[in-house]
């Protein structure tokens, strides 16, 4: 049997190695990169055909390259491993220069003036700024609500809404939203739901079987893993990709660089294995914070005292490579505690191999009026750790000394 007659039965840890575009004639191991702009035809007949779209084939790569569908190709097999081949929904992806590109053009590509979009506040700043700022611009309403409150999304449906928009969890302070009863709220009233699934990536979460419609990924994060390239990815019914996503990124290029792709395309073959190592790493380290007599407060999904545990256990495998956590003494003390790590890296990437901590306040989310901050949980002292690869031992020990500078 060959390969293509092989890859319907194939789980979701053999796809992340395998699915990709067909080999060139080298019958090479990894994939080739094809780092070209353009591509040649085999007459003037076969030009306009391909412009027709009556021929398959690559016309020019802004809106399409071998690379960049081998990426998408993985994530597309990523996230339908759940379903059953005949279940009668078939995903598509477009992957984008950034994970903010993929936000705005899922957006932009399918509203228009007059439409009305639902969204939890708790959002990365960027995200808050397309809600709040960009989309208005157009004629484009908005309502930001609290995401974890259903009647709240009740309420502020309209006739007009056609996307609902959150992440779970969200970014920074962790709180789970019942994606699934969100989903059955945003389809009674005609609506698409977009989930932002960067903190619970696809290891962990598939917001699809939940009854999302449209799922985003800054590719950036997890699925690079390394800090090292910018990407992002919509994944969605097909149908919604040609109608809308596919002719937008044609048109207006926020396309991602070959280059990029094929990086994100070898990071997936061990997305699973590193995903679920963060996660072992971030229960033992957030179980040492959180009894600390100078830890007020800590939020991880995958322990207990988390205030939606039993819903993150509901549509979550695990707890995920992120906390956060509010040190004594607000502010001074947070500087203090990040300023002293030895190990630990100051930074407001996340999803990295090394271990991350940022101050959302002062960087990722200061732009946010300070009650709009304090409104979805971010105080002076909080901090957000991106939990890497590192012996969990060595964060510990790294951590408790820089517990000790803090004069709270």
């Amino acid at each position: 049997m060959t390969e293509e007659n092989n890859k319907n039965k194939w789980r979701k840890s053999t796809n992340l190695v395998h699915e990709a575009e067909p080999r060139t004639a080298y019958g090479e191991t990894g994939e080739a990169l094809f780092l070209t702009s353009g591509y040649v035809y085999d007459s003037a007949e076969q030009a306009q055909a391909r412009f027709l779209g009556e021929d398959d084939g690559y016309q020019y790569s802004r809106f399409g390259n071998p690379t960049v569908r081998s990426f998408e190709k993985r994530m597309i097999a990523l996230e339908s491993a759940d379903f059953e081949p005949d279940a009668g929904f078939e995903i598509d992806a477009r992957a984008t220069a950034t994970g903010m590109a993929a936000v705005a053009a899922s957006m932009l590509c399918y509203l228009k003036t007059g439409d009305h979009v639902v969204a939890a506040e708790a959002l990365f700043g960027s995200c808050r700024y397309i809600i709040e700022t960009l989309l208005p611009r157009y004629g484009i309403k908005t309502t930001l609500i609290d995401g974890t409150d259903l009647t709240a999304w009740e309420r502020a449906a309209l006739p007009e809404t056609k996307i609902f928009f959150l992440e779970s969890p969200t970014n920074p302070m962790l709180d789970i939203l019942d994606i699934e009863a969100i989903a059955e709220i945003a389809h009674r009233h005609d609506a698409l739901m977009a989930v932002d699934n960067v903190f619970a990536t696809p290891i962990l979460q598939n917001p699809f079987t939940l009854g999302a419609d449209i799922v985003i990924y800054s590719a950036t994060k997890h699925i690079d893993g390394q800090g090292r390239c910018l990407g992002g990815i919509v994944l969605a019914r097909k149908d919604w990709i040609d109608d809308h996503l596919a002719n937008f990124i044609r048109q207006t290029g926020p396309s991602i660089s070959p280059f990029n792709a094929w990086v994100m395309l070898k990071s997936l073959e061990t997305l699973e294995l590193r995903v679920h190592a963060h996660c072992d790493r971030a229960e033992k380290l957030s179980e040492a914070l959180r009894v600390h007599p100078k830890v007020s407060r800590l939020i991880y999904p995958g322990n207990p005292s988390h205030p939606h545990y039993k819903l993150a256990q509901k549509q979550m495998q695990r707890g995920g490579s992120l906390f956060s956590f509010e040190v004594n003494g607000g502010q001074k003390a947070a500087f203090q505690l990040a300023n002293h790590l030895q190990l630990v890296k100051i930074s407001n990437n996340l999803g990295d191999a090394k271990t991350l901590i940022t101050h959302p306040s002062t960087t990722t989310h200061q732009k946010l009026e300070e009650q709009d901050r304090l409104k979805v949980g971010i105080t002076p002292g909080t901090l957000r750790v991106s939990v890497g690869l590192e012996d969990p031992h060595d964060l510990i020990d790294d951590f408790m000394q820089a517990l000790e500078s803090v004069n709270s």
